[in-house]
């Protein structure tokens, strides 16, 4: 698994991204981006979405000792968060796996902070 999931049955969209993002500020992570990917998909393809929202979580403090170890890591910064609603309705709230996405560099020390936002961002998902 590459995302940790939760689904959040009777509770709406807006309901489900303002309690996400009280979560995470909760937990010390601050949202940097918002995409709207329905909107988005509307707007250039025309095309039909349920809910979907990308919320681009950073927690400053992890950020900044990943950016030490590797300065090119930023290019797989901020740890992503979706908001999206399913096809009958429940919204389900993932959030990337980061120990998952830094598979790819080889060192050591920053697997170490993955696995601490790791935690933090699991205890995001089951706090919802």
């Amino acid at each position: 698994m590459y995302t940790f999931d939760k689904q959040l049955p009777d509770t709406t969209f807006a309901d489900a991204v303002a309690r996400t993002k009280q979560v995470l500020a909760d937990n010390g992570f601050g949202v940097l981006s918002e995409i709207d990917v329905q909107k988005t998909m509307k707007s250039k393809l025309d095309a039909d979405l349920p809910g979907y929202l990308i919320l681009g979580a950073c927690n400053p403090k992890m950020a900044f000792e990943a950016l030490k170890l590797e300065p090119r890591v930023g290019a797989m910064l901020p740890c992503n968060v979706i908001v999206r609603e399913q096809e009958n309705g429940v919204v389900e709230v993932s959030a990337i796996d980061p120990v998952a996405s830094m598979q790819a560099i080889d060192n050591a020390e920053l697997q170490a902070v993955a696995g601490k936002v790791q935690a933090m961002l699991s205890d995001v998902v089951k706090a919802l």
